[in-house]
């Protein structure tokens, strides 16, 4: 499985068409081919999953009940403006304008791999969203990756 890591600063051209930093592109997995799905954060940036990662997330979000308001509400933010994009030979791809002004995308964009998807930010904003105290970075690096104490056996 490849993963999708690395932070980069990247372009947006005056056309609004930002280029995937080579070795986000080259970890794209072999099933998604060029196809990725762009979809809003929930933060101020956008996501991008290639598509078989999306197929997982959608079939999640598309299998809950229809009949219940609270999934139903769920699913309409959850879906709302989802694109599909097919990448250009250079990894290229236009931003559509709505989700560009979702995420204050201008000229400059951070390029984030996290594993299975990337997220887009605005430069300024994406320093709001990081944790600045790093204390606070290894308390919940050991709460989420610590090892559990070992149990005493049982005798």
């Amino acid at each position: 499985m490849n993963f999708l890591s690395g932070e980069y600063e990247c372009k947006i051209d005056p056309k609004g068409r930002l280029v995937l930093p080579a070795k986000i592109k080259a970890n794209l997995p072999e099933a998604s081919g060029n196809h990725v799905v762009l979809t809003r954060g929930f933060e101020p940036c956008l996501v991008l999953y290639p598509k078989s990662e999306w197929k997982t997330i959608y079939d999640k979000v598309a299998g809950l009940n229809e009949f219940n308001e609270e999934y139903r509400q769920f699913q309409r933010n959850f879906f709302r403006g989802n694109t599909e994009i097919e990448l250009d030979g250079t990894g290229r791809f236009i931003v559509p304008r709505t989700m560009a002004r979702f995420a204050e995308l201008e000229k400059e964009a951070i390029v984030v791999g996290l594993g299975n998807r990337v997220e887009i930010w605005n430069p300024d904003r994406y320093e709001d969203f990081l944790i600045k105290d790093q204390q606070s970075f290894s308390q919940l690096a050991e709460k989420f990756l610590g090892d559990k104490p070992a149990e005493a056996p049982l005798i």
